[in-house]
């Protein structure tokens, strides 16, 4: 009869053994807390506590901190409507504060920018009007004269201004520009887009902030607009050229931005949505010997139709687009709402550091 009594469940030992766990880790999830007098931060670091979107959002920030370390140079993509939903003002701000050192955006946030640069708003709206559906809504507001960008409103004349301000304020010294050296760069319309728009704004005594195209000019950082034909900016300047030596070169934005990206010693991405502006700023990292260090994306977009918008910045680690031990995280929600949740607290960490 043995003696061996090693799986005797006496000892203590049922012969049952929990396998190795390598990929699980105890880190229970908190129950975040919401309280009266909280600050951004502090609710950003109860994010951390639960799950889902929610850790997303504050990894987001704890990247978007390092990135707007003073050695990390940012490439901030724009697209989307961002001004005229009201996000205008943050845009600038960071470039003002060096946090943004190029700007990639769509013709139409540069064409909304500047309508409020020289006096035009946006205003609240609806998508249903009582008693109406949407289509007899819309109607209504075309008979009357009103754009609808989903519950936000522009009146039309505001294009006719705009159209005035390029004509008179900005088309003719590039035109004069392109008499003697030939075509000019989108980043020079760009340019010359911010100067004039902060000229008039003072001139005219205008109630809100000259905007994002000058405080770009203001602070010497570049707005790259690659799609500028696909806005009413880009219209208008093809109009233009048809009566004149005015016009633009797009290919000779590749020279500067691909020096800036080749130059950075550490380089991040903040891609607000997706679109061209994304692409255009993920690509640029293809024809340097690096990539991006960090990464952040808001957006809407589901990443399982394969379309670029919606694309993971993990996907963009296949192409070399980022470094392999990147930091990088994709928050899918609306921008209007993240936006200013993480620049906010990104912020206050850094003043508190």
């Amino acid at each position: 009869m043995s003696n061996d009594h090693a799986d005797d469940p006496a000892d203590g030992d049922d012969g049952h053994h929990d396998p190795e766990r390598e990929t699980f880790s105890h880190d229970p999830i908190g129950h975040a807390e919401a309280r009266a007098g909280m600050t951004v931060g502090e609710l950003a670091d109860e994010y951390g506590s639960a799950g889902v979107g929610a850790a997303d959002l504050h990894e987001a920030v704890a990247i978007t901190e390092s990135m707007f370390d003073d050695d990390v140079t940012v490439f901030f993509s724009l697209a989307g409507a961002m001004v005229p939903t009201g996000m205008r003002r943050i845009v600038a701000d960071l470039i003002r504060e060096g946090h943004i050192d190029v700007l990639v955006t769509t013709g139409a946030n540069l064409t909304h920018d500047a309508i409020e640069a020289i006096g035009g708003k946006h205003h609240h709206g609806q998508v249903h009007a009582e008693g109406k559906t949407e289509r007899e809504h819309d109607e209504t507001l075309r008979d009357e004269g009103v754009d609808r960008i989903y519950n936000v409103y522009l009146p039309q004349e505001f294009f006719a201004d705009f159209e005035s301000h390029l004509r008179e304020e900005v088309f003719p010294v590039l035109e004069a520009e392109c008499e003697s050296e030939g075509a000019v760069s989108i980043q020079r319309l760009t340019e010359e887009l911010g100067r004039a728009n902060a000229e008039v704004n003072e001139r005219d005594g205008v109630d809100e902030a000259p905007g994002i195209a000058a405080a770009a000019y203001e602070s010497d950082v570049p707005i790259y607009c690659p799609a500028v034909q696909d806005s009413v900016l880009g219209l208008q300047a093809w109009m233009y050229s048809q009566t004149g030596p005015f016009s633009l070169d797009a290919l000779s934005d590749m020279t500067p931005l691909t020096d800036i990206a080749f130059d950075a010693d550490e380089a991040g991405a903040f891609v607000v949505g997706g679109g061209v502006p994304k692409n255009f700023t993920l690509q640029t990292m293809l024809v340097t010997p690096g990539a991006y260090d960090y990464g952040v994306q808001l957006t809407m977009d589901p990443k399982q139709t394969g379309g670029l918008s919606g694309a993971t910045l993990d996907e963009a680690r296949s192409w070399g687009k980022l470094e392999k031990d990147a930091e990088n995280v994709s928050v899918y929600a609306d921008a209007t709402i993240t936006l200013p949740l993480v620049v906010a607290a990104a912020l206050e960490r850094l003043e508190t550091q």
